[in-house]
């Protein structure tokens, strides 16, 4: 295992007037350090390199009060570049600071640091942070929490809290699988599924089973758990043996109260979720089922991990009895997220819960795959020839990430000649069944011939301030059936409604919900189903809209929205703060 340095192994967690905070006094400055390293861990009878930040797997979380401002010094020691994303952090006129790599930033180099300040304001709940360039938010991820001032929760105040991170294990270097990725290799798969970090005692080395990630409870307390997916392919299905739940928040905003025995938790969002500790005093497996799409899609292995619950007083071999093991799913039925994710309404906010009734901009967004031509060639072979390449699109626009370039940065400066368009389609250009399963595979339809091919280019969309925009997300099954989860930077937007099928512009407005829909920062989107949502354009800047599969990023299905300033200071994007560092003439670019 590689040596830490000990001095960088100190996270600088300084809580200036915390004493003032908690008791609902001034806003406090939390700083930490992060040490981002390489290092190796063993599992499955294989040593592998991964990435980590302060030797810590998943990272440090960052937990603060509502109003506190975070200030995170990231040390670069790897041997190529990264950004750190403050996932779900609304980031109120502090874009320089959103750390996503090439749209508001280029990556910290080698050898380099960069300091990231925000304020967090009107935000409660679970969010985190991630590495954001190539695939290293598989290991350089960890929670933020933010807590209500006071500690005045909407709900009983729970005994504890515990953030549940639920992730998958890579044997793959993982600069190497966004290396493959991107030259058109999607044929490779983690080997195992995680819960904070540990593999569970459902695999094995030498028939030694791996660690298990534990959960102590006191019987009759309550406690909080923090369900985040930080997983690059796959969305999960969490259940607890002989437990139900009441889902309580999502993505840093509080839920009506919603009782459940299993959460659905896809790539990028959060829930929160109140557990009982009132089960008669033994042992409870936690389970981690991933879920996929049946045939046609493309199979791949199933993911599940396990952890335990664990009563105090309860005998250590569990007065030799077996530990319950909750009833799961089918992992090819996605029905379960469709409902679990239909079933969720916000609670109001008092400075957030209006939904706009007038929109002034209505997108229509089609999601899923098309493919292009290798090297520039005007024609090619479809199907899997190797003449091309299988891209993921958005009104079949296949997005080209800048790589040597800030988007935000040249935008700011008004360089932008060369680098993007501002000319993203509302819809695509050419209507059809977009769910017919026909379409999945390789079928035998001459139309799914003909709406493959698609374009690779920057195309981005401009929003005047205060503009009221509605998105209709729809997944399609041209290639593929997978859901989406579609994530929006800079912004929580209302959840109006989502359906299966095709969207019907005449009467799935009817199911709109305005009375208290889900304020979120992801919305999964169904698959071979949409979603709507809406929300006001109050926070200029350069914002990245993107799928959060990792394999959907890096084949394209992304944008970025440009939002204008306002009429005054107060409504303007500001200049990069003194600690932003520019991409200058030699800037980094990525492997």
């Amino acid at each position: 295992m590689a040596k830490f340095p000990m001095a960088a192994t100190v996270v600088c967690a300084v809580v200036l007037a915390a004493l003032a905070a908690a008791a609902g006094g001034e806003a406090a400055v939390v700083e930490h350090t992060f040490v981002v390293h390489e290092m190796n861990q063993t599992h499955l009878c294989n040593t592998t390199k991964i990435y980590v930040v302060n030797g810590q797997l998943p990272g440090p979380t960052i937990d603060i009060t509502d109003g506190d401002t975070v200030v995170v010094d990231v040390v670069n020691r790897l041997p190529h570049g990264l950004t750190i994303h403050w996932h779900g952090v609304r980031q109120m006129r502090s874009c320089w600071s959103d750390g996503a790599g090439f749209i508001t930033e280029c990556p910290i180099p080698p050898g380099g640091n960069r300091v990231y300040r925000f304020n967090v304001t009107g935000q409660v709940g679970t969010l985190w942070w991630h590495a954001h360039v190539t695939c290293l938010r598989a290991t350089v991820a960890g929670a933020f929490i933010i807590r209500p001032k006071g500690g005045r929760y909407p709900f009983p105040t729970p005994t504890k809290d515990v953030p549940i991170i639920i992730g998958e294990w890579w044997q793959l270097d993982l600069i190497e699988l966004d290396r493959r990725m991107n030259s058109g290799n999607f044929d490779d798969n983690p080997v195992a599924a995680t819960i904070n970090g540990k593999l569970g005692d459902l695999g094995n080395c030498s028939g030694k089973p791996e660690e298990s990630f534990v959960i102590d409870v006191v019987r009759g307390k309550t406690y909080l758990l923090r369900i985040l997916n930080t997983a690059l392919f796959s969305e999960y299905y969490f259940k607890v043996a002989g437990h139900t739940f009441t889902v309580v928040g999502a993505d840093g905003n509080y839920l009506t109260p919603y009782k459940t025995d299993m959460v659905t938790v896809a790539p990028g969002e959060a829930i929160d979720v109140l557990m009982a500790a009132d089960a008669p005093p033994a042992h409870y497996h936690m389970v981690a089922l991933a879920n996929q799409p049946p045939e046609p899609d493309t199979q791949i292995p199933a993911y599940v991990s396990r952890g335990l619950v664990r009563y105090a007083g309860s005998d250590k071999n569990n007065n030799g009895l077996p530990v319950a093991m909750p009833l799961m799913p089918d992992q090819h039925n996605t029905m379960p997220s469709f409902y679990f994710h239909n079933n969720l309404t916000g609670l109001a906010h008092p400075d957030r819960n209006r939904v706009p009734m007038h929109v002034d901009e209505r997108l229509f967004f089609t999601l899923g795959l098309g493919s292009i031509c290798r090297g520039n060639a005007t024609s090619c072979k479809r199907r899997r020839s190797p003449e091309s390449i299988v891209v993921a699109t958005m009104n079949n626009v296949s997005f080209r990430h800048p790589t040597n370039a800030s988007l935000l940065e040249r935008y700011y400066e008004g360089r932008t000649s060369g680098l993007y368009t501002e000319d993203l389609p509302d819809r695509p250009a050419r209507p059809y069944n977009y769910t017919d399963r026909d379409l999945i595979p390789l079928g035998p339809l001459e139309e799914a011939l003909e709406l493959r091919p698609t374009i690779k280019a920057t195309k981005l969309r401009r929003f005047r301030y205060n503009t009221s925009v509605e998105i209709i997300f729809q997944s399609t099954a041209l290639l593929q059936s997978d859901s989406n989860p579609m994530h929006l930077h800079g912004y929580d937007f209302f959840v109006l409604a989502m359906g299966l099928g095709n969207y019907d512009p005449k009467t799935d407005p009817e199911k709109f919900n305005y009375h208290n829909p889900q304020l979120r920062n992801t919305v999964e989107v169904p698959r071979t189903g949409w979603a709507a949502v809406r929300f006001v354009t109050d926070n200029p800047g350069m914002w990245y809209l993107h799928c959060h599969y990792e394999f959907h990023i890096i084949m394209g299905m992304a944008t970025a929205f440009i939002v204008e300033n306002g009429p005054t200071p107060e409504t303007s994007l500001p200049p990069p703060p003194p600690e932003f560092k520019t991409c200058g003439a030699n800037v980094f670019t990525q492997p």
